[in-house]
């Protein structure tokens, strides 16, 4: 499957039924979900800590759906009985696992198997569906077929096996929590649980497609480079009134949030969050040139621009006046070209 056709999306509603908490404070959102998955330690940076968190049951694996309300930074303990898989329902995450270091943006999995150390950030707003797979299961199937390879720390799924991989998602989501079956149907679930774990280990395994590899510094004048930024111009130009991340902006060109900044100085001058925020200054501007008598505070919260203070001085730093002058401008020239118009008339 290629990056323009999308897989079907994933009926979760099993799994939401089944909620084990809410919450919109941090302390107990970091106790709940530490107890669901494992121990860690959480930073939070911007939004409100609406998190929630949908657990089920398969038979040996675990099927979770978690959110963040906002931007944090997970540091969980090392994994020792199990490994999981992330796969992006909203927003990105970014790990970084003895080293190696993934995006996870929509519809993406990345098998995670740390030994040493793991860290991940989670743009605000980001939903994780996370299936929980014991270290027994992966050594049984593993044995099984012969291999003593071991997991790398961190692998990104192939984007050519997303499709098969959301149909085995999809039958776990359906199989969950069902009522006890006889021996046939039990005996069906843990085969099929192992071709879940069959299909992981089968995955490409030596992290070359799933690190994101830094371009050295002459790299960031090829011509891929520039087509990226160009790519990064007109995503922004379509994202002027939508909330936008820089892991959202590193996403869209494909390169890590470090080579987006070094991208973004070199033929920008600039990071990409001012370069978002002059875009959107610039349309903010247009708009008011073109459409008189327009408000002001409609025409910034329409662009992104949720605080007006600080909207304000980022105008008068890029345009020389403040917005409500250009505004004010724009009605006084209107008005003498009506007052012209009236008296050639007369």
């Amino acid at each position: 499957m290629n990056a323009s056709t999308p897989s079907r999306p994933l009926d979760l509603s099993r799994l939401y039924r089944r909620c084990v908490f809410r919450s919109d404070t941090q302390a107990e959102s970091h106790h709940q979900v530490a107890s669901a998955l494992s121990d860690h330690d959480l930073r939070w940076s911007r939004g409100p800590a609406d998190t929630a968190l949908f657990k089920a049951g398969v038979n040996d694996l675990q099927i979770m759906a978690l959110r963040y309300g906002a931007e944090v930074e997970v540091m969980p303990a090392v994994f020792q009985d199990f490994s999981l898989v992330h796969m992006s329902l909203r927003g990105v995450m970014e790990v970084e696992a003895d080293g190696r270091k993934v995006c996870v943006g929509p519809g993406r999995s990345a098998l995670i198997a740390p030994r040493k150390n793991i860290r991940m950030r989670w743009q605000k707003g980001a939903e994780q569906l996370i299936i929980k797979v014991p270290k027994a299961l992966l050594e049984e199937v593993r044995h099984g077929q012969g291999g003593a390879a071991g997991l790398e720390p961190v692998l990104l799924l192939p984007e050519a096996a997303v499709a098969q991989w959301d149909l085995l998602v999809q039958s776990l989501l359906t199989s969950a929590d069902r009522a006890p079956g006889n021996e046939v149907a039990q005996a069906w679930l843990q085969h099929f649980e192992r071709n879940v774990a069959l299909f992981l280990l089968s995955c490409p395994q030596g992290g070359a497609p799933s690190q994101m590899r830094h371009p050295e510094p002459e790299a960031l004048s090829s011509p891929e480079s520039v087509r990226r930024m160009e790519a990064l111009d007109a995503y922004i130009h379509t994202k002027l009134c939508a909330p936008v991340s820089t892991f959202d902006l590193a996403r869209v060109i494909g390169v890590s949030v470090r080579t987006l900044n070094l991208l973004c100085r070199r033929y920008r001058g600039c990071t990409p969050m001012e370069l978002l925020r002059n875009r959107r200054l610039d349309a903010v501007r247009a708009h008011l040139l073109s459409k008189p008598g327009v408000n002001v505070t409609s025409a910034a919260l329409e662009h992104g621009f949720g605080h007006l203070g600080r909207f304000a001085a980022y105008y008068r730093e890029r345009f020389g006046e403040l917005p409500n002058q250009t505004a004010a401008s724009v009605s006084a020239a209107v008005q003498r070209l009506s007052a012209g118009t009236i008296a050639g008339i007369g």
